[in-house]
């Protein structure tokens, strides 16, 4: 039999590198796409690549989502059983000084994604949001029944636009998409302008770390491999028309229409100075703390409710935090050759 075709988007970067590598390992035919854009360090975009390019069941296409004609040409010779869409232009800080960025990749991107899932008949669509689009609330944990109408940065706005725009397609055309709100991902491979990435250069090279909001912030750091296992079991769990949908009380996390959100994170909200600390002791050295208030957009706290996802497909985050940021440290000293 012919292997099922799966297109990741974003295929060189973070996390979609451990997901096509989890796809391929489980016998999918894996069809990377990816801008290799300049946004941070080609080179580890390109190492991720030889990752993936040691198998035989992957092939890679340089394109840019905004290229209608040449993404419309992609879904039409590949004819793809799903989809997963983690290509973006990704950060709340480089948000606020370049917003066009934002619109081209996470929108205008996006729409010709959901074009191609409407005239190729691919049974799921699974793409990228993001705990940001929670904004403003302040009630914990945070769920995908409550309403997400007051973003802080217009990363988070592109991200909640995604959603809506999804659960149009679902709606008009019947395409199934299941949207996934990643909460602080962190692992090897990790993104050089995240938060970990940046504490472990600065402390092995002696620099001072920004430390936000005098380190009195919560996340919910979740390990890639945890976001992995819950993207696997999702591919063949194609959303359901919620038949019990009541439009006088409606659910923002379920829809009439074949379409669904998740929450996908960790369930434990770690301070930031406690997450620091862990990287201290896996690194051996303390950090220069450069304490400093909170940034444009950022939020105090994120803590993910993972019930639904939980009930859904039987998700369960298990990597303990010392364990996953000795992971990327281990990964870090070997990519950089530090002894």
């Amino acid at each position: 039999m012919d292997k099922e075709k799966i297109l990741v988007t974003g295929a060189a970067g973070f996390i979609g590198l451990h997901v096509c590598e989890r796809l391929l390992v489980q016998g999918y035919e894996v069809i990377g796409l990816d801008n290799l854009n300049d946004y941070y360090d080609v080179n580890l975009k390109q190492a991720r690549l030889e990752v993936l390019e040691k198998y035989e069941s992957f092939s890679f296409e340089r394109l840019d989502l905004c290229e209608k004609a040449k993404m419309d040409e992609l879904f039409a010779n590949y004819k793809f059983d799903y989809v997963i869409n983690l290509a973006a232009q990704a950060g709340v800080r480089y948000s606020i000084t370049n917003p066009d960025a934002y619109i081209a990749s996470n929108i205008q991107g996006f729409l010709n994604i959901l074009e191609g899932c409407r005239h190729n008949e691919v049974k799921h669509l699974i793409y990228a949001s993001s705990s940001s689009v929670y904004g403003g609330n302040t009630e914990m944990p945070f769920s995908v029944h409550q309403n997400v109408d007051h973003p802080v940065s217009l990363y988070a706005a592109t991200k909640k636009s995604n959603e809506l725009m999804a659960h149009t397609y679902s709606h008009l055309y019947n395409v199934p998409t299941t949207g996934l709100r990643f909460f602080t991902v962190y692992g090897p491979y990790g993104r050089p302008d995240m938060a970990l990435f940046l504490f472990t250069k600065n402390i092995l090279e002696g620099k001072p770390i920004n430390v936000f909001n005098n380190g009195k912030m919560k996340r919910d750091f979740t390990y890639v491999g945890d976001i992995v296992s819950g993207i696997e079991k999702l591919v063949t769990k194609i959303p359901a028309k919620d038949e019990s949908w009541d439009k006088q009380n409606p659910d923002p996390g379920t829809s009439w229409a074949p379409y669904r959100i998740y929450n996908i994170g960790n369930n434990k909200p770690v301070e930031l100075l406690e997450y620091i600390s862990t990287l201290e002791e896996c690194l051996g050295k303390e950090a220069i703390k450069n304490y400093m208030p909170l940034q444009p957009g950022d939020v105090l706290e994120t803590y993910a409710d993972v019930d639904d996802l939980a009930e859904a497909v039987g998700f369960r985050p298990e990597t303990p935090l010392k364990y996953g940021i000795q992971q990327f440290v281990d990964w870090y000293l070997d990519y950089y050759n530090i002894k």
